[in-house]
């Protein structure tokens, strides 16, 4: 019996410090932008706007086992070449990293991470729509997955060439 407790205690399985941990610490608004240049006019403009959105995922090392993942989301509207409003969003999330292999990390980082981000941003976005006077804007679902493997192998391709790499994307 004090052999099979020996080796179910964590004497000889360790305290699970080596294994992997990840976790999104805190989620935040770094910046919001949202601009209405041409009010009042703009709300007797007949027809839609087009939309053009753009986004870009970034993340950095802030401490040890620390990561900012930052989505940037930049939407621009316009009607009869003109601008109808502008939002620009830079919403950031602290991510602890503990353990994980570094080919595991990147993907985490820059799939996982701006999948669970989104949703917020994307609420952020639509309120500042409207609170701008327009309807809500409801941004798309973005399968951050697929477009991170688009974009390694973009970059990998790129680093075969001697560019450096960029994940952006539209949508």
């Amino acid at each position: 019996m004090a052999e099979q407790e020996g080796l179910s205690g964590t004497d000889q399985q360790g305290d699970g410090s080596d294994q992997p941990q990840f976790g999104i610490i805190s989620q935040y608004v770094k910046d919001l932008s949202f601009e209405n240049p041409n009010a009042p006019a703009v709300y007797q403009w007949q027809g839609q706007p087009q939309i053009d959105v753009q986004f870009n995922i970034g993340s950095q090392l802030v401490a040890d086992d620390v990561h900012e993942v930052t989505l940037r989301v930049e939407i621009s509207a316009k009607a009869q070449d003109q601008i109808a409003f502008q939002v620009e969003l830079l919403y950031a999330g602290l991510v602890a990293a503990r353990n994980v292999p570094d080919e595991q990390l990147q993907p985490a980082l820059l799939a996982e991470v701006p999948r669970i981000l989104f949703p917020f941003a994307r609420r952020l976005v639509a309120d500042a729509v409207q609170d701008g006077g327009f309807p809500p804007l409801m941004l798309d679902p973005i399968d951050f997955g697929t477009l991170y493997m688009q974009q390694a192998a973009q970059a990998q391709a790129e680093r075969d060439q001697g560019q450096a790499p960029e994940i952006t994307g539209q949508a």
